[in-house]
């Protein structure tokens, strides 16, 4: 063996065994999900104080889980667990199967929350006869596939997009896009069918490791912490940790909570940069940056942020959140404060008290801005002598 062979041999073992424990993380993943489905249906067809819940089950759900401790079971993915199990029925084989005895090896308690054998009730829909093995399905798709496929009503336009997504390999972006592309739609008119199927594969990338290790969702269950180095670059990264710094030394109420908070509505991911608790208004602030001037969208995209705090995360306690977008670039900075539903003039008052006038905040913006693109040029020209220093006579230090 040469040096060659051996640099080729690890790579390909990494790549590999990587792919495989992927494999294994997303299968466990995507039964899990399935098997809480079950759970959901079982209990709101024969649940003994289903009664009392009705149709607010996954609202006193998520909200039961939370209060374990539980992270990734809001309502909008309880629901997409229930629908899963409900329009792929044939997991179960899995799940009673290898996954139960070989793969899993699930404990006594939850093997026997799983019947052999599955009743299909009236109210699911039928297994699906152009569908692939289950075997297939879980091998080639992240739970981020599912959450696609199950929003497509009609079963045979759904298996085409399984078969298709199989055999391109698709990740999830690929399969969302071919979806909005009417890829099925557009075959189904042409004569020349196979012709175009293998047009799209031919254009097609191989999904990418490192972004399904990314997938929230896998992160979410394996307990992976996100970061948001994945994404944002280094001003942008230096400016929010000067922003949270800046805000909390201010010393009025601003209590630190999350960093890149992550929402999750129908398979779509929304970060907000930092969001604090103010123990004085008693309301979340909410603060998205945009390393950019400001735009009319952004304020259709903090007015969602805080509809969805309202709605989720706001107790009886709270007053309403409030929303501060900061933009910039090099001409002009601009500070926008949103306020939905807030009615109480007593609650503004003090809430004009407490926040940071948006003067000081765009002083405070302009100059760390300045700053710290300074000190990043800085840093380039430092490393590019360097880097030419090493690579010439110097090389031994």
């Amino acid at each position: 063996m040469n040096f060659d062979k051996l640099i080729n041999l690890i790579a390909t073992t990494q790549q590999h065994l990587q792919q495989k424990a992927l494999q294994t993380v997303n299968q466990f993943l995507t039964v899990r999900n399935w098997i809480i489905g079950y759970y959901i249906v079982e209990y709101e067809q024969k649940g003994e104080d289903r009664a009392q819940y009705g149709e607010n089950l996954l609202e006193f759900l998520a909200a039961g889980l939370k209060s374990k401790g539980l992270k990734g079971f809001a309502i909008s993915n309880l629901r997409s667990f229930r629908q899963f199990y409900q329009m792929y029925p044939q997991i179960h084989q899995t799940v009673s199967g290898e996954f139960k005895n070989k793969i899993l090896l699930l404990p006594d308690s939850i093997r026997q929350s799983v019947p052999d054998k599955l009743q299909i009730s009236e109210q699911q829909i039928e297994m699906n006869p152009y569908s692939p093995k289950a075997e297939l399905l879980l091998t080639h798709f992240t739970f981020s596939h599912f959450v696609e496929l199950i929003k497509i009503d009609n079963s045979l336009k759904r298996a085409f997009y399984e078969i298709e997504g199989i055999k391109g390999n698709w990740s999830v972006r690929q399969l969302k896009r071919q979806i909005e592309s009417l890829l099925y739609e557009r075959t189904g008119l042409s004569k020349k069918k196979s012709a175009l199927v293998e047009k799209v594969h031919a254009q097609g990338k191989i999904s990418n490791i490192e972004d399904t290790i990314r997938d929230p969702y896998i992160l979410e269950f394996t307990g992976l912490q996100e970061k948001p180095e994945y994404s944002e670059n280094d001003l942008e990264t230096a400016l929010r940790n000067h922003i949270q710094e800046f805000l909390l030394e201010l010393g009025n109420g601003f209590c630190f909570e999350a960093r890149q908070k992550r929402i999750t509505i129908d398979n779509e991911h929304d970060r907000i940069d930092l969001v604090f608790y103010h123990r004085i208004l008693h309301c979340h602030v909410l603060l998205d940056l945009k390393i950019r001037a400001f735009s009319h969208a952004d304020v259709g995209q903090m007015n969602f942020y805080l509809n969805y705090f309202k709605e989720n995360v706001m107790t009886d306690n709270d007053n309403p959140p409030v929303g501060l977008i900061l933009c910039t670039d090099k001409n002009e900075t601009k500070v926008k404060y949103a306020i939905t539903g807030i009615d109480n003039q007593l609650f503004v008052s003090k809430y004009l008290v407490s926040l940071p006038s948006e003067k000081d905040l765009e002083k405070f913006i302009i100059e760390d801005k300045e700053r710290i693109e300074a000190d990043l040029s800085k840093n380039v020209k430092l490393n590019s002598r360097y880097i030419d220093k090493n690579s010439t006579e110097y090389w031994e230090d």
